[in-house]
């Protein structure tokens, strides 16, 4: 691809400062690196990705109203983070993890544990404890 045919597709970058990186022909044969808004190729595969992120968000949403799962089950799906990645960023133990997708355990957590899921999520800790609509 060279330098001018990059995409420049806007949807998911639209009043953002992030943008992708695109490695494309200069005008002398180089590989140079150019800022891309976008592709719409790329945009499609993210729609459809995104809408299956949402279809499972809602199944777990759906889990917490049944009790059968904690509000961490679903604001980590929200935020793209499977346990493992919860693990790393918390430094809670993947076991210690699951059990807090136990509601009555989930509801039991003190503050300062309850702080570190909401600061690793970026949500406030009222907003781990709410259900969302």
């Amino acid at each position: 691809m060279k330098v001018e045919d990059v995409p420049q597709d806007l949807k998911y970058f639209k009043d953002t400062v992030m943008r992708d990186v695109t490695y494309a022909v200069d005008k002398d044969g180089n590989y140079t690196s150019v800022m891309s808004d976008g592709w719409s190729v790329k945009n499609d595969a993210l729609d459809i990705t995104l809408e299956d992120i949402n279809e499972e968000c809602e199944a777990i949403r759906q889990r917490v109203l049944a009790g059968e799962t904690s509000l961490l089950e679903y604001h980590a799906a929200k935020n793209f983070m499977a346990v493992d990645l919860l693990s790393d960023y918390t430094g809670f133990s993947k076991r210690t993890i699951r059990k807090h997708f136990d509601p009555n355990t989930f509801s039991q957590l003190d503050g300062e544990t309850l702080n570190k899921y909401a600061d690793v999520l970026r949500i406030t800790v009222e907003e781990l404890k709410s259900v969302p609509k």
